[in-house]
């Protein structure tokens, strides 16, 4: 066993999580200050403002602090989330905030800085080993993992003096091991913001040598921030001129599809408020067909109100995880959304996504060299994990009796922390 100070890091596109250990104590989730009291699950978002009286005139805050400040400021601020999306992204370079560039280790390093003055001094000493769960695959069209392991290398190289990368089901998995008294095939299903992650693992019984041991795993980049893509498509887009037309040396062509790919990303729609965009934007609006829905784009950007929208999707989805229907509102910019969906509606929206997810669920087996038959257990965990739609798919597949949950936010760094307890590593390290 392990005797130094551990630290499990559970990076998420949505929230970050972590937990401490040292020798063979169970590890604690760490606290983080909020402006509503202490909470272990912190936001992964950043906020910006202009403050002449710093050094470099660029203020900033993190997690709910940053939602904070933004609701106090909305159009003087720049709201960035789920910026984990663009890690493993080799077209993004930089996020242009007021006139600063910042990379995505700066980002990165920025909120850990903010994180962990958060912690009560829980993080202030770095620990011995810090073992950081990662995506099996990253978000994006053509990520590049090479890539994401330099930009995380990057941001977490002041927190921690020996740092290790583990798949974030494998650490969710050896949570859930804690639970079990007798040996199983199980397979963890880790439904995030960003991506879909499975791992299928055999836990030994209490007292093994080595826990748990990986079989196989595998991922995919569709996960709760796609799932709100589909709510924003239908509901949102339509009245910013998506579908539209523009005229063009007397010619009428649709209205390019990419920025309405970007509103409806997190990771981007925050970016979208610069000098560029927003001149194509207005010269789009002067030859629109329905210069009123470009004008409502604009000023949705401009105004900042990205996290409202955000917050109106989520309240929706979260509705429609406890209710056969709900209504949608959303309000700003002289845009005024209503809207009654139904589940069905908005399981017929991400039929496509879950498709993908299965066929991912198939590749997972396959890589473990096993079939459905021989799963004992199956673990879901993440909170995009409460999509009924998700669950169906996996009682369907492996019956409702073997379904697990619980933890759906912090198993991945508890399992993390005790997978750092061990003295070998090799098993999990990726």
């Amino acid at each position: 066993m392990y005797s130094l100070p551990v630290l499990g890091f559970d990076f998420g596109t949505t929230n970050s999580v972590v937990a401490a250990a040292q020798g063979d104590a169970e590890p604690d989730l760490v606290s983080f200050d909020a402006p509503s009291g202490s909470d272990a699950v912190f936001r992964s978002a950043l906020c910006f403002w202009q403050d002449e009286g710093i050094s470099g005139g660029l203020a900033a805050d993190a997690g709910p602090w940053a939602i904070a400040e933004y609701l106090d400021y909305p159009e003087g601020s720049r709201f960035v989330q789920s910026f984990k999306s663009v890690a493993a992204s080799a077209s993004f370079e930089h996020a242009s905030i007021f006139d600063k560039r910042l990379r995505f280790e700066d980002l990165g390093r920025l909120f850990l800085d903010k994180l962990r003055a958060r912690s009560g001094g829980k993080l202030k000493a770095p620990p011995a080993r810090l073992i950081v769960g990662r995506p099996v695959e990253y978000a994006g069209s053509r990520p590049d993992a090479a890539l994401a392991r330099r930009r995380y290398d990057a941001m977490f190289a002041g927190l921690g003096t020996e740092i290790h990368y583990v798949y974030e089901p494998v650490g969710a998995a050896y949570s859930f091991a804690a639970r079990l008294s007798a040996p199983a095939t199980v397979l963890v299903a880790d439904f995030g913001g960003g991506t879909s992650d499975f791992s299928i693992v055999r836990i030994a019984g209490p007292g093994a040598p080595q826990r748990c041991v990986p079989l196989g795993a595998a991922g995919i980049g569709i996960a709760g921030d796609r799932f709100d893509y589909r709510i924003v498509d239908r509901l949102v887009l339509p009245m910013l001129g998506k579908g539209g037309t523009y005229k063009s040396f007397d010619k009428l062509l649709e209205i390019p599809r990419g920025y309405f790919a970007d509103f409806a990303d997190w990771s981007k729609l925050a970016l979208m408020r610069n000098r560029r965009t927003l001149t194509e934007l207005e010269q789009l609006r002067r030859s629109a067909t329905e210069p009123a829905a470009i004008t409502r784009m604009i000023a949705v950007i401009e105004q900042e109100l990205g996290y409202k929208l955000y917050d109106a999707v989520g309240q929706l989805k979260r509705a429609l995880s406890r209710e056969d229907g709900a209504h949608f509102h959303f309000a700003g910019a002289g845009l005024e959304i209503e809207a009654d969906v139904t589940r069905a509606e908005f399981d017929l929206w991400i039929a496509d996504d879950i498709a993908r997810i299965d066929q991912t669920v198939d590749r997972a087996l396959v890589d473990a060299g096993t079939d459905a038959g021989a799963i004992d257990r199956v673990f879901l965990t993440g909170g995009t994990s409460l999509t009924p739609a998700i669950r169906a798919l996996f009682a369907r597949r492996f019956g409702e009796e073997k379904l697990a949950s619980g933890g759906e936010l912090t198993s991945i760094a508890h399992g993390l922390a005790l997978i750092g307890q061990e003295d070998d590593l090799a098993a999990w390290s990726v």
